[in-house]
């Protein structure tokens, strides 16, 4: 018996020492092969070689690119729900964590495989693992970027006897797994578009505004039409698919300074749940790079122009354009001293332009961004933009179904002045409120302007000081207004009176 298992013993130690032999002589043959033969030979060889390692190879590989095939700076929605599922499930097996302050309150760390580790994972007795890879750049590339270089990927391994169980119920279950991991985990992040880097892309923080439509300053009525509006929009992909329109709504918020556009756009995103890519036009080449900028956006995100009127000189240049030629016309008609003043007037339009962005954006983009072909790339997008001056912006650029909905944001009336009461003071009676309703309804001021004289200025202030302090600056702006219109009416009584004696 102990001469046959010595026997064995040789016989084993003789095949693997012939083994060693045999695989010395091939990388020896292989070399000589890759360096005598011609590039094609070289490359048949090649390719039989993989697939005869492939067939005597039981396991299968598939991989996951950090990186989506449409765009190099997008991350792909399955890396992503990959690694929301690993980070959940497998990542207290790995020994070689990373750790990043990516939580959603915060507050703590969160532990993902780092890159080379490597897990197992059971479902339903099959066996799989996890590898987390990293290819690095190669050393004679030359890039003002390195990180931009490298690529991140999952790979998936397990054997083919369970190619159909892994193909199909287990990356089922674990697509799925890790979308309500990270629904359950989303940060809202505030986007702007990035013009230090050589390309156009965006920039994020995590998106921390406390404004709701309860602290909002609007008469409830407004707020509540909103709220419907924006409630039916976000759940109408099937009836925007049965229209034929793409799933997207535009809203235009106007109104004099202080109004509350912001806090507006801030409440949306607030009870909406969707992130905020604010677009700043003036660093945006040209239509181009605006088409690129939109189709990196994602779904449930409110994409936002302020103060699109001054943004860049795109808005009424028809109108612009005809009184620049009227201009033209009449100078040409003027005597000397007429055509100096116009010699001054194009010198300064000329230095204007010069102080103007270099961006190329042009009326005809900026529509095709909003409602053109490329807007259906995508669903599930609120527009917004904001002006102080409706009156300014091209009539295109703001009809219905490009800005569906126009939204006053206007002076602050008692109703929202309740509101504000509530929200600094925390009190929703007192008896200056009759005083503050009726100059409320003589005089114009702005929310900002009213929670600004409600704010308590310091620990002493009560809530009854506060209110007098804005039932003053009230009255203060109330004789200011009188004092005008009787400026006014003196003067248009001195200019009958210069009439009637000629």
């Amino acid at each position: 018996m102990m001469l046959i298992k010595k026997r064995r013993e040789m016989e084993a130690l003789k095949l693997w020492t012939n083994l060693g032999s045999s695989l010395i002589a091939l990388m020896a043959a292989w070399t000589m092969l890759e360096k005598y033969l011609p590039e094609q030979l070289r490359g048949i060889f090649t390719r039989h070689t993989q697939k005869l390692l492939a067939f005597l190879n039981p396991y299968i590989k598939i991989r996951f690119p950090e990186l989506s095939g449409t765009s190099r700076y997008r991350r792909s929605e399955a890396y992503v729900t990959i690694h929301a599922y690993l980070t959940a499930h497998t990542s207290p097996a790995a020994k070689s964590l990373k750790a990043s302050d990516t939580s959603k309150d915060g507050r703590s760390l969160v532990l993902s495989m780092d890159e080379d580790e490597e897990v197992c994972h059971v479902f339903r007795g099959v066996k799989v693992w996890w590898a987390s890879r990293k290819t690095s750049p190669k050393a004679q590339s030359i890039s003002l970027y390195p990180e931009d270089d490298e690529k991140r990927f999952y790979v998936l391994t397990f054997h083919k006897r369970d190619r159909e169980v892994v193909v199909g119920e287990y990356m089922g279950h674990v697509l799925g797994e890790g979308r309500a991991i990270v629904a359950g985990n989303r940060q809202r992040k505030l986007y702007s578009n990035n013009p230090t880097r050589n390309w156009c892309g965006w920039s994020s923080v995590a998106f921390e505004h406390p404004a709701s439509f309860d602290t909002l300053a609007m008469p409830v009525k407004v707020k509540e039409g909103i709220k419907k509006d924006l409630v039916k929009f976000s759940q109408g992909k099937s009836y925007y698919a049965k229209i034929g329109k793409p799933w997207k709504r535009g809203y235009l918020l106007y109104g004099p300074p202080g109004t509350g556009k912001s806090t507006m756009i801030a409440a949306i995103a607030n009870f909406l749940n969707y992130d905020i890519y604010n677009l700043e036009l003036t660093t945006v080449k040209d239509n181009s790079e605006l088409i690129k900028l939109l189709l990196e956006t994602t779904g449930k995100s409110i994409i936002v122009i302020e103060d699109i009127d001054c943004s860049l000189d795109l808005t009424g240049q028809r109108k612009s354009e005809k009184k620049e030629n009227s201009e033209d016309d009449s100078d040409s008609d003027d005597d000397s001293g007429g055509k100096s003043n116009n010699i001054v007037s194009k010198s300064l339009k000329e230095k204007e332009k010069e102080n103007k962005s270099d961006s190329r954006v042009t009326l005809s983009g900026l529509l095709n961004f909003i409602d053109g072909i490329w807007s259906a790339c995508g669903g599930e997008r609120i527009i917004v933009f904001t002006t102080n001056y409706v009156d300014k912006l091209d009539p295109a650029l703001i009809r219905r179904g490009r800005m569906d909905m126009h939204i006053e944001m206007s002076y602050c009336c008692f109703e929202a002045f309740k509101v504000l009461a509530k929200n600094y003071l925390d009190i929703e009676e007192h008896s200056l409120f009759g005083r503050v309703k009726e100059l409320l309804a003589e005089i114009k001021m702005t929310p900002a302007n009213v929670a600004e004289n409600l704010l308590p200025k310091s620990v002493e202030d009560s809530e009854e000081k506060c209110l007098r302090n804005l039932v003053e600056a009230l009255e203060k702006v109330k004789e200011e207004e009188d004092g005008k219109l009787k400026i006014e009416k003196k003067e248009k009584q001195w200019q009958w009176i210069k009439s009637v004696l000629g």
